[in-house]
């Protein structure tokens, strides 16, 4: 890139703080720090166009883990970890919605459901033997249990009478929070570039050397917070992992409100402006979803729209509307990645599928690392 004496100036000189990804930890980071250090000069680095990776391909779930999603962190994790990993979603999603405003990210508090089809029955006997236990290691958190029965007044297809319910969880636009975050950062003064992809950086004495796709520059500090894509850059315990998603056309009389799970969250839906937005499926491939191209595959939307028309919406007419797909950053601990890298680079990564939950709180501890 040909860039003029008036671009190096204003634009790639004096940098106090690269922040590499404008997702919720990249410009929540650049909010905090803009808060701490009030003077300094930020640059975010975006690779594309709009915020790439999951922050605006997500589906919007205000959420912290369906129960079977909390049985199953428990077999990998201490009780200990589970709680503590829980406190940190609720935390990201309180933060956030303080930082924003609930109006300006669209929350509504429709409440959770967990779906069990069926053939699931013995994890549903399961997560009912173990509900009450559950719901009593998060009472000090909480103060009244979380999860209950609730029975199936949705009409779907094909499952279990009685869903699990949980009256915390709610669910919020995804573009009107994004689109609030990227105005919150450029009102501090936080500048914000994209198409620019981050290829390597160096670090020396008194500065970090970022070369990118566009430019090389020097910045004072950086902060890693792409994520899924972040392996790019650093050798960690992270691997990205695709998540399809559709969204159908309006729907006549449409009467599901809230947010679903079913198959330990591998699946979820929601209502969206009179229409169903349905993810999941990763788990039918996982070696080919273990990937960073933004792209969606016939396995599994047929997979979804079969669930869609067979068991969310049986005997309802729907069209399809839109296809796409998100990039999460996933590891053998669900335990997000927050640390000092080096001494002029700091890492925040590894959402595990819940950057709305965490995204926040994470950058806030990124935010507060730096000296």
């Amino acid at each position: 890139m040909n860039l003029s004496y008036w671009e190096q100036k204003e634009w790639l000189s004096n940098i106090d703080f690269t922040i590499v990804g404008s997702g919720i930890v990249g410009l929540c980071t650049a909010v905090f720090l803009k808060q701490r250090f009030p003077n300094s000069k930020i640059v975010v680095l975006e690779r594309g166009i709009l915020p790439q990776g999951a922050s605006t391909k997500n589906a919007g779930f205000a959420c912290f883990g369906s129960l079977s999603e909390l049985i199953d962190d428990m077999e990998a994790h201490s009780a200990d970890e589970v709680l503590e990993l829980l406190k940190k979603r609720v935390e990201g999603l309180k933060l956030l919605r303080q930082l924003l405003g609930d109006d300006q990210i669209g929350y509504q508090a429709h409440g959770g459901y967990e779906l069990f089809l069926k053939k699931d029955l013995e994890l549903y006997n399961s997560c009912i033997d173990q509900m009450n236990a559950i719901n009593s290691m998060l009472t000090p958190v909480f103060k009244e249990n979380v999860f209950s029965l609730y029975t199936n007044k949705f009409n779907f297809n094909g499952v279990l009478p009685n869903y699990l319910y949980n009256k915390i969880e709610g669910q919020i636009d995804t573009g009107k929070m994004m689109q609030s975050l990227l105005l919150k950062a450029q009102s501090l003064g936080v500048l914000i570039l994209n198409g620019v992809n981050v290829d390597s950086f160096q670090e020396a004495n008194n500065t970090v050397h970022i070369k990118t796709n566009q430019f090389e520059f020097e910045s004072s500090q950086m902060v890693i917070a792409t994520n899924g894509f972040s392996n790019k850059l650093l050798e960690l315990d992270l691997k990205p992992a695709r998540a399809q998603v559709l969204v159908t056309k309006p729907i006549n009389a449409l009467h599901i409100k809230g947010t679903f799970h079913f198959d330990r969250g591998y699946y979820y839906f929601r209502n969206i402006n009179n229409r169903i937005l349905f993810g999941g499926g990763r788990n039918l491939d996982f070696a080919n979803e273990t990937t960073t191209a933004m792209a969606t595959t016939s396995l599994i939307q047929s997979d979804l729209e079969t669930i869609l028309k067979t068991i969310i919406l049986p005997n309802t007419k729907i069209e399809i509307e839109q296809k796409w797909s998100g990039i999460m950053g996933i590891g053998h601990h669900k335990t997000p990645i927050v640390r000092q890298y080096s001494n002029r680079v700091f890492i925040g990564v590894r959402m595990g599928g819940m950057g709305i939950a965490l995204g926040a709180a994470v950058a806030k501890a990124i935010a507060n690392l730096v000296p």
